[in-house]
């Protein structure tokens, strides 16, 4: 076998790459479910990259769900028995609502106390645009 031959054989044995091109991918939840609860095991890894407030996501999971919820140390206990499927929908929701920008889709954005009548606006780095947001 010449150079090229093997060359092109080691190139076909590489895996395909699996992230999407994205600098911002959603976290995937990571659960468990004991008895009639469930528990995000990696809810703390979801705050830290989404750049918000566990008390925020936690108000939005029990708002959705129509289900009470403790955070419990590094993890976010749900009481209820629910899917990976309803619960990544669910954060997927958050993220369009609370983190990613209306004007330009990226997800460098804060939440900030807006200056009229304290209604809570949604700010981007990236373009300077606010939207305000529910909650």
């Amino acid at each position: 076998m010449d150079y090229d031959n093997l060359l092109d054989r080691a190139y076909a044995q590489i895996p395909a790459k699996k992230a999407s091109g994205e600098r911002f991918e959603i976290p995937v939840v990571d659960t468990l479910v004991q008895g009639n609860k469930t528990i995000i095991r990696n809810f703390e890894f979801i705050t830290g990259k989404l750049r918000r407030d566990p008390k925020s996501i936690m108000k939005y999971f029990t708002r959705e769900l129509a289900i009470p919820a403790t955070h419990e140390g590094s993890h976010l206990v749900l009481h209820g028995k629910f899917t990976d499927k309803v619960l990544n929908q669910c954060l997927r929701d958050f993220v369009d609502a609370f983190v990613l920008c209306k004007e330009c889709g990226k997800p460098d954005t804060n939440i900030v106390e807006g200056e009229h009548g304290g209604r809570k606006m949604l700010v981007c780095e990236a373009c300077g645009a606010r939207a305000p947001v529910k909650g």
